[in-house]
């Protein structure tokens, strides 16, 4: 099945073919046709599988009817994060090339001057984070009356960050009669019952097992103490086999703190975290799309619907708090059908978490040795002074010697002296004469000291 026989126009075929796209993955294949027939969706996908194509294509058909009127757009498109939204703006500038359709982006961190210009002009496709969304709406800069056609995409990461009592308030702002999306990978209770309460008859299209990992990313886990995890992830960097490498960490201190430590190993390091200025984190993700630098360390800010072509490896730094969280993840790899390697540096204290993710996704993650393979050896580490290897090596003798040290002092003649203590026992005896002398006041006490009477001498002897 192609393009051509999912019922798309010819002009969004034409730009469907200059993005370099012939065949429809098969959640497009079984979105498109659904939604251009104005039915509800609900879309359960692992990330990577090409979901966001499969609403944006359909609703650019729909969209090129009508006009747009000023703060009342046409189409709403909710997302999580900043980045999740720039990217889904982006594939509206791709396919929509040949449609004079308009659109604004409305996400935190940059200023609402433009935004509100681009609203009170008019805006086919409006694409925002609920945050800045319901922050406009309460300034009276956006009514949401003329929306017929919705979208909530990543649900299961909305649940995540607190967003269900916005969107749910969004919901209630916008015409009963309407078209409505969600795309989720997993679907937890809170998720169904917002499903359950929004969306009129939907149709389920699951591609694949809810929380499942794609089978073509390789994923490995290599047992690590805590404090050789950088010079682990240092070695599998600079091992030659790494192109490119997303790295993912819990906090967004860890993310700041490697980053800074892998550039003063002359790599070429960026990160993404959510203390960064906006334009700051789009600067850094343009440098690793144009292959400025090869590694981003990040949190999990870009976990989730970036689509990053050519990402070779993803490394877990920290092993993530959820279990849904690992999906998503490694989905940065492996994605458009090309195969990916996913690597999880893990500890003693990530045992459950390990288990947790293993249950959820229904994979056994296979356990490597020390490290890279060119790094198992080693003797290759030795002449590298930077990591530290070599004074850790150097200590060990020392610790060796120490005991050979008090062995032998033992053996030295020099203790034999202790018997020579024994001397002021010696003086013991020097006190027993002080006993026998005791008796000796008794014959003093008549005074007589001469020789034995007569009259008592019968029974004492001559």
């Amino acid at each position: 099945m192609s393009f051509a026989d999912l019922g798309l126009s010819d002009e969004l075929l034409r730009a469907v073919s200059e993005a370099g796209y012939d065949d429809p993955t098969p959640i497009q294949r079984q979105a498109i046709p659904s939604v251009l027939m104005g039915r509800d969706i609900i879309g359960i996908a692992q990330t990577g599988t090409g979901k966001t194509a499969g609403f944006v294509l359909p609703m650019i058909d729909i969209l090129a009817q009508g006009r747009a009127r000023a703060r009342m757009p046409r189409s709403l498109i909710l997302e999580p994060t900043r980045e999740l939204a720039a990217q889904v703006a982006e594939n509206f500038e791709k396919y929509g090339r040949h449609h004079k359709l308009s659109m604004a982006l409305l996400i935190g961190g940059v200023q609402m001057g433009d935004q509100i210009k681009a609203l009170e002009k008019g805006v086919d496709v409006l694409i925002a984070t609920p945050g800045r969304l319901m922050d406009l709406f309460g300034r009276g800069k956006i009514m949401l009356n003329g929306c017929s056609l919705l979208v909530i995409d990543e649900a299961d990461r909305m649940l995540d960050m607190g967003f269900i009592p916005d969107i749910e308030e969004i919901c209630t702002k916008l015409p009963k009669t309407r078209q409505t999306l969600l795309f989720s990978a997993t679907m937890p209770p809170p998720i169904k019952k917002l499903a359950d309460r929004f969306l009129t008859d939907p149709k389920s299209i699951e591609v694949a097992r809810p929380a499942s990992s794609n089978l073509l990313i390789d994923q490995r886990m290599i047992r690590v103490g805590s404090r050789k995890k950088r010079d682990v992830l240092a070695d599998f960097l600079r091992s030659g086999e790494v192109r490119s490498a997303l790295v993912f960490c819990n906090r967004k201190t860890t993310v700041r703190e490697l980053a800074t430590s892998l550039k003063r190993g002359h790599m070429n390091v960026g990160q993404i975290q959510g203390d960064m200025a906006q334009s700051d984190r789009i600067k850094e993700l343009d440098r690793f799309k144009n292959d400025e630098i090869n590694v981003l360390v990040a949190s999990d800010v870009a976990a989730r619907g970036l689509d990053i072509k050519g990402v070779s490896h993803v490394f877990n730094y920290d092993v993530p708090w959820h279990p849904d969280d690992y999906v998503h993840r490694i989905g940065r790899t492996g994605r458009a059908g090309k195969t990916g390697i996913a690597i999880t540096l893990v500890t003693r204290e990530d045992a459950e978490s390990i288990d947790n993710i293993q249950k959820l996704t229904g994979t056994k993650i296979a356990e490597m040795g020390d490290g890279p393979a060119k790094a198992e050896p080693e003797a290759r580490a030795e002449p590298k002074p930077r990591e530290g290897e070599k004074p850790k090596r150097e200590r060990r003798p020392r610790r060796e010697e120490k005991p050979a040290a008090r062995t032998e002092k033992p053996t030295e003649e020099k203790r034999e002296p202790r018997p020579a203590r024994p001397e002021p026992r010696a003086q013991k005896p020097e006190r027993a004469p002080r006993r026998e002398r005791q008796p000796e006041p008794e014959p003093a006490d008549d005074g007589w000291n001469g020789p034995v009477p007569s009259f008592l001498g019968k029974g004492f002897g001559s």
